[in-house]
């Protein structure tokens, strides 16, 4: 608060005065002003403090109360207004000579999202035990060959941006949204993160703890839905298509310290063998010496201008050979792994657990015991995608501590005919996943395990109802609540560049929402108990987690969605008079 560090000693000399001074009174008055007598002049305490001290800081902003709320505050930008007005949407999608599509979408806003989407994730680990794409999800965005992980995140924070990576069933995504000033800087950054990953055995160990507390906190939660949708997947419906070990993301943590034991080089030995995979499973390139081309490069919120120079700063990256000559295991070939993504007919996967203190708190939660019934369903370019929609919708479902809303299905079947008819039932949620070559449609449910054998044959009756029992005004509700849902969903950044990526990967292109919207508007009830009834001929699969001495066998479910009203085979033995 002084000028020097004289100034500073001279009001300490002068406070000491001070106090010796009054100190040495008769205790009968007090001075309301003390003289002090330097060796220039004669001045008070607060004569001295105002010469010698000054404020620590000094605005040179006008008093912002002074402004009128007519005028504009002067160190403040002028903001930019978007006008209603009639534009063009359309996805550009520009495919450049390394095979990499870039597809480019104007938006309004100082902001835009960049990212690279792979055809790739845990469906396709077949050469592998489960779980290296949960790894590179928590290795993303570390050193590469070029960059540090401090220079990443000192960049990202520079363009005042996030970054991100998801590892799926069937896609890996690197998205990152920031300030479109820095368009071509991060797609450069992306690049390195993508093709030039450094992994070093230190990020591999903290990958390797992020992992383990993913699978305990799996374990722990009291909400079992992820896990028995990986259930659910280890034992496809039908004649899906799904690896040996099934299409869980969830690694196996006892391998990945027995491959670190084997290969000394193991960071750079995982990072090249999925890297094969991935180019290997595009369509059929010889190796990594270029990018696969069932990668997509997704931009929103530039415009085309912009978009031309990142598509010349994409063209502009070297080809990277990333070729393995470690000590670890070679995958198979590719005519190998078509075999082992194999052709699956229905299976059950089981698995008993004491359920009865999963409570993490001072409530006690009840027991449940859990059950997914999957059928086969359509994979999403199928004609009749929008329909098993459509009907997923109708279905609905939810839990039983919550009244529902609007727009939130408590007229759907699940609420009006499972959760509202059945008070043991805690929720009861239908869920249809679909890919590029098949789908899975279930009905996730919950209950005390002494109703196991009564929620499986709820259940049974719901799925055969949907071939024969749904009405137009049910049918009507769906319709308008999918539409709805889907226009919603699609204000959202994040939803629209996972939207528009997937569809360019899939199919080169994009579709609009109108024309979802008009499809959903085609369908008919007669369409709804068609896909039904064809779904109800494969073989289903089951899923059951907790206390399962009352599941019934997949015999008795198999013949109870055979019957034409689903009814399940009691589990009382011997004669009866009541039936």
């Amino acid at each position: 608060l002084y000028k020097n560090k004289a100034g500073l000693q001279n009001q300490a000399q002068l406070w000491r005065q001070l106090s010796s001074s009054s100190g040495s009174g008769s205790g009968t008055a007090t001075t309301t002003s003390t003289t002090y007598h330097t060796a220039t002049q004669t001045e008070t305490l607060s004569d001295y403090q105002s010469k010698h001290t000054q404020p620590v800081f000094e605005s040179k902003l006008p008093d912002i109360a002074k402004i009128p709320l007519s005028e504009p505050v002067p160190w403040i930008p002028p903001p930019k207004y978007s006008t209603a007005s009639e534009s063009n949407t359309a996805t550009r999608v520009t495919t450049l000579d390394n095979g990499i599509r870039v597809a480019s979408e104007p938006k309004f806003g100082s902001f835009c999202t960049v990212g690279v989407v792979l055809d790739s994730g845990s469906r396709y680990e077949v050469a592998y035990p489960s779980g290296i794409s949960h790894f590179l999800e928590k290795l993303a965005f570390g050193d590469t060959l070029n960059m540090k992980r401090e220079q990443i995140m000192n960049t990202v924070e520079k363009l005042g941006g996030i970054v991100d990576c998801q590892t799926l069933r069937d896609a890996v995504i690197y998205a990152a949204s920031v300030e479109s000033k820095g368009l071509e800087r991060i797609v450069e950054l992306l690049s390195e993160v993508v093709w030039r990953p450094l992994i070093t055995q230190p990020e591999f160990e903290m990958a390797q703890v992020a992992v383990s507390f993913d699978l305990e906190n799996l374990a722990l939660r009291p909400e079992k839905d992820a896990l028995l949708m990986e259930m659910i997947h280890k034992a496809p419906a039908g004649r899906m298509k799904f690896a040996n070990n099934g299409a869980t993301r969830w690694p196996n943590l006892d391998w990945m310290e027995a491959f670190m034991v084997r290969s000394p080089r193991v960071p750079e030995a995982i990072w090249n063998e999925v890297w094969e995979d991935w180019s290997a499973l595009g369509k059929n390139k010889p190796g990594p010496a270029q990018p696969p081309d069932q990668v997509v490069v997704w931009v929103r919120g530039c415009d085309h201008a912009l978009e031309e120079r990142v598509v010349d700063t994409i063209e502009s990256f070297p080809r990277v050979d990333r070729s393995c000559h470690c000590a670890g295991w070679r995958p198979p070939s590719i005519e190998t792994r078509r075999k082992l993504v194999r052709e699956r007919s229905g299976s059950c996967a089981a698995e008993e657990a004491d359920l009865s203190k999963v409570s993490l708190g001072v409530n006690p939660l009840p027991e449940l015991c859990h059950l997914v019934v999957g059928l086969e369903s359509v994979h999403h370019q199928h004609s009749d995608f929008v329909t098993i929609c459509v009907l997923n919708v109708l279905m609905g479902g939810g839990g039983s501590f919550s009244a529902g809303g609007p727009g939130k299905g408590m007229y759907t079947r699940l609420y009006t005919n499972v959760l509202n008819k059945h008070h043991w039932i805690h929720n009861a949620v239908a869920v249809n996943h679909a890919y590029s070559d098949c789908g899975l449609f279930c009905i996730l449910a919950s209950a005390h395990p002494s109703h196991l054998h009564d929620l499986t044959g709820v259940l049974t009756r719901e799925l055969v109802a949907m071939s024969n029992a749904v009405t137009t005004d049910e049918l009507q509700r769906a319709k308008t609540q999918l539409q709805s849902m889907v226009l919603m969903n699609l204000e959202s950044r994040p939803v629209i560049f996972e939207d528009m990526a997937r569809q360019v990967l899939a199919t080169g292109n994009r579709k609009q929402p109108t024309y979802f919207s008009e499809l959903i508007s085609k369908v008919t009830l007669d369409d709804v108990h068609r896909v039904a009834g064809q779904m109800l001929t494969s073989k289903p699969s089951i899923a059951a987690y907790g206390s399962l001495d009352k599941l019934p066998s997949r015999q008795d479910i198999e013949a109870a969605l055979a019957d034409k009203a689903g009814r399940l085979k009691s589990p009382r033995s011997g004669y009866s008079l009541f039936r």
